[in-house]
Parts: structure tokens; sequence; C-alpha cells
């Protein structure tokens, strides 16, 4: 596996508290992101290194850079909903970028205020990109008080984060089992997790799109 790990108990003390953060592993050329597909689609993606197949491009799909609010999405990968395959996709964080600038807020009430109302729904209808900011959760899946980004992708952004835009599909979700025993006998002291860090652009314009906290 070539995530690199860290104790959760460690991070929690660097890690910020509040505020809107792209928490996430990452270096100058790439990040990791979190996707759990059904068994299928999962071992396909990492046999290929690519997304074809059962993968459906038809519909939007959502990349997590947030280890643990993919956790809480998938329940530690088991829910028996077609997410028991966990997988970490290395993205060329130029790709994740190229998203970001072209995202538009899946809901009007997380705009700034800068657009109307009708404004953002025309954006809506010719963005091929979503964005969104819920509450991250800690291991046990409660809410905090930090905002986690989730991205959404459909037609020609789908097409290239499923090949060129991936550097590496692994499949974890033996690592996230056996982390997961740690959470349920609440020995947080022994959990591991992907090493993680704020995201902060180059590009103000970005971060302030974002709304990303300093």
């Amino acid at each position: 596996m070539k995530l690199e790990l860290e104790r959760y108990t460690e991070q929690i003390e660097r890690w910020p508290q509040t505020g809107y953060h792209i928490m996430a592993q990452y270096d100058d050329k790439e990040i990791v992101v979190y996707q759990s597909y059904n068994r299928e689609i999962g071992n396909s993606a990492v046999q290929n290194q690519f997304f074809g197949g059962a993968f459906s491009f038809e519909r939007m799909t959502w990349i997590k850079p947030n280890f643990l609010w993919m956790m809480y999405r998938n329940g530690w990968g088991t829910k028996d909903n077609g997410q028991e395959v966990v997988l970490a996709i290395h993205l060329r964080k130029e790709s994740f970028e190229k998203y970001l600038n072209n995202a538009v807020y899946s809901s009007y009430n997380q705009v700034d205020g800068e657009i109307t109302h009708e404004e953002w729904k025309e954006a809506v209808k010719k963005s091929d990109v979503r964005l969104q900011w819920d509450p991250d959760h800690d291991p046990y899946g409660v809410n905090l008080e930090r905002r986690a980004i989730q991205i959404g992708l459909r037609n020609g952004f789908i097409k290239t984060f499923a090949t060129e835009d991936i550097l590496l599909i692994e499949d974890i979700s033996d690592f996230v089992a056996e982390q997961y025993t740690h959470v349920k006998n609440n020995s947080l002291e022994l959990l591991m997790v992907p090493k993680e860090k704020p995201l902060v652009f180059e590009d103000e314009m970005l971060n302030k799109k974002l709304k990303i906290s300093n």
C-alpha cells in the first residue's frame, strides 16, 4: 500500500477543529481521493488501473479526499449496498485543481451571495462538476465542527477522471477492515489512518471560492 499512515491520536493534535478545510494526503504531483464500489467495479478498477466495464459514465460520481469522511459514508466498508470495495485513488493534483476551478456549489445556500439564485441555477445546468461542504466526522461517525469537501463529476470530467487523471488505484479494503476493529473496540490509540493535512492552493481566487480557512 502506497498510503503514508500515522496514528489518528497523533494527527488530531495538528488538525484544525473548525472551518472549511480540504483534509487530504497530497504532494506537489498527486492527491489521494477515496471511493467505494461493489466488487465487480472495484476489482476491475484495481486490475486495470482505470474505470470501465460496469462503471457508469452516465451518472455523477463523487470523490472524497478525506479518509474519515469516506469511512462515515461507507460505514468502514461494512454497508451491504455496493460499497464493500474501498479504493484509494491517486490523482494528478493538477486535475483535482481543475475540477475545483470548474465546480459549482450543489446548493445555493453554500454560495456566498455573489450571484443570484437564477444565475446559480443556470451555472448548475452548464457545469459538469459539483462541490459541497459537509460536516466532517470522527472515527465513530460523530459530526465535527470542521467541514469536509466532496466533489461530483459527470460527462467530460468523469471520462478524464476515470482514465487519464489517475496515477494509481489501490484496494484498501483489508486495511479499512483491520482499522475498523480498533474503532469497534474503542481503541483509538491503535487506529492508523492516512496522514492528512489541509490543502491550500496558490490560486487565492480559488481559495476564496472554496471558502478555505486559513
